[in-house]
């Protein structure tokens, strides 16, 4: 797809591109804040077995490889958004790695270079590498054991031999056993497919014992203390994050958020959205070649080809697993994605030297998730109240508390949310937020002197209508307006 020179360019520029958008984009709702608060609290308790939802609330929703990294980077570069994304980044180019070996061993440089540029540039990938998110520590697992499964036997080094073991326990200290399933799986149907040769000599070529031990070491204490120190976890965790959140959509038992309800084979509408725009190449040259005789057969003598049939296994198995689920997000994709990466770039190998517009056509796409993104980033500066995070309303209020306190010595420190606070104001206020009703205002339930009250956009103007002073506007993102109140000025006429 490119020379080398400008195969290492391009892949600077885009990380580059991606380093911006982590440093200037606030924390939007919901998941990022709600986990970088999670890895905050972790550093200021110092509390490095339970996840803490909030002070006293554990959190039993996932394992804590993700937070242990993101709070490790708060201690180093401080508490801020930069910081609390750069472990996505670091594991997603960790398996940018991975796949450049595996298309290396399997393939060609030139292939290799353009798996890792479509990997790189498809949205879901792009985004999740610099989001604060758990699922690109899953996919680095994932990865590295399917990749060490299938280069072992041709590199028997120990990065591939145990690299195996170290991605299930990643895998396992990221998301939990799904790791197990997403790499357990396609290795089954093809050692299966494949049982009479190739697959016995991949089998024996890993220590499944010393592996396997290797990996309950690594993974298995944590689980054993989590459940010791606040009992119930493995219940919740197992039970109901791995099979009732899939079984039962809108799941009622979520403790943590809200159950996302979807139609069964929603993931494949999340697959097109997080391949994009890839997803629509790939789509374009399989019916091609399907409406055709020769690209029938061309795909047949391909698909049986091993490795081929590996990826393909491991591409598909993940969206395949989803299927039946209708509480499933577009980020479950992103396991499968190296795999399609590969073989869109083995499929699109042959037609770079002989068809100058799917040449274009895929220089074109490497650019433009990327300059979308930057499209974003210009629109964010120009209107920073347009995304859904609380930092400007935050910083707004203890700049004033800031200037109030030089001038009279004493000012309130706390912001109080009309309703349920959102997870960024929990992360930017830490503990000066917290959450309030017209009853406590109107009841003398909140602490003497006055106050700086965020009441939901939509509640504004009854408000004005109902209340018994004028409520002047401080502040307004586009969702909550800020004003300062003392007495009963939210009460009802």
């Amino acid at each position: 797809m490119l020379k080398s020179i400008n195969f290492f360019i391009v892949v600077v520029a885009i990380v580059v591109l991606r380093l911006i958008g982590m440093a200037y984009v606030p924390l939007t709702d919901t998941s990022e804040p709600r986990y970088a608060e999670i890895a905050r609290l972790m550093v200021t308790g110092n509390d490095w077995i339970t996840l803490w939802f909030e002070p006293g609330t554990p959190f039993w929703g996932k394992p804590p490889l993700a937070f242990w990294l993101e709070a490790l980077s708060f201690k180093m570069l401080g508490i801020n958004e930069f910081a609390v994304r750069l472990p996505s980044l670091l594991a997603t180019l960790a398996t940018l790695w991975l796949l450049w070996r595996f298309a290396l061993q399997q393939s060609s440089r030139r292939v290799a270079q353009s798996a890792v540029l479509i990997y790189l540039t498809t949205a879901l990938v792009f985004l999740s590498s610099g989001a604060v998110l758990t699922d690109p520590f899953l996919t680095l697992g994932v990865t590295w054991s399917l990749t060490a499964f299938c280069l072992a036997v041709a590199e028997p080094r120990w990065y591939w031999r145990y690299g195996f073991f170290l991605g299930l326990a990643i895998g396992l200290l990221a998301k939990g056993p799904l790791a197990l399933v997403l790499v357990f799986a396609p290795i089954t149907v093809w050692a299966f497919l494949y049982r009479s040769g190739i697959a016995l000599q991949h089998l024996r070529a890993l220590p499944w014992l010393k592996g396997s031990l290797l990996t309950l070491l690594i993974s298995l204490p944590w689980y054993v203390a989590a459940e010791l120190k606040t009992p119930g976890f493995l219940n919740y965790f197992i039970v109901g994050e791995h099979f009732m959140r899939f079984i039962d959509p809108g799941w009622g038992g979520d403790m943590y958020g809200t159950a996302h309800k979807n139609v069964k084979g929603a993931i494949w509408g999340h697959w097109v959205i997080a391949a994009f725009p890839w997803g629509f190449l790939a789509i374009v040259l399989l019916l091609g070649h399907l409406f055709s005789t020769a690209g029938r057969s061309m795909l047949r003598s391909a698909i049986v080809r091993p490795v081929n049939a590996y990826l393909l296994l491991w591409a598909l198995f993940t969206p395949v697993f989803f299927t039946p689920a209708g509480n499933v997000l577009w980020t479950y994709i992103l396991p499968s994605l190296p795999a399609f990466a590969l073989l869109l770039a083995m499929a699109l190998e042959p037609a770079f030297s002989k068809n100058r517009f799917i040449r274009i056509v895929s220089l074109l796409l490497i650019w433009l998730v990327p300059l979308v993104s930057m499209g974003f980033l210009i629109e964010i500066a120009r209107n920073p109240h347009s995304i859904k995070s609380e930092k400007s309303l935050v910083e707004f209020v203890r700049n004033s508390i800031d200037a109030e306190t030089t001038a009279a010595g004493h000012t309130p420190t706390m912001i109080y949310y009309l309703g349920k606070p959102p997870f960024s104001a929990r992360f930017y206020a830490q503990e000066n937020v917290r959450r309030t009703s017209l009853k406590d205002l109107c009841h003398g339930n909140m602490p003497p002197g006055f106050h700086y009250v965020a009441i939901p956009r939509w509640r504004w103007q009854k408000l004005e209508q109902q209340v018994n002073a004028s409520l002047t506007k401080l502040f307004e993102n586009n969702r909550y307006v800020l004003t300062r109140v003392s007495g009963r000025e939210l009460c009802p006429r």
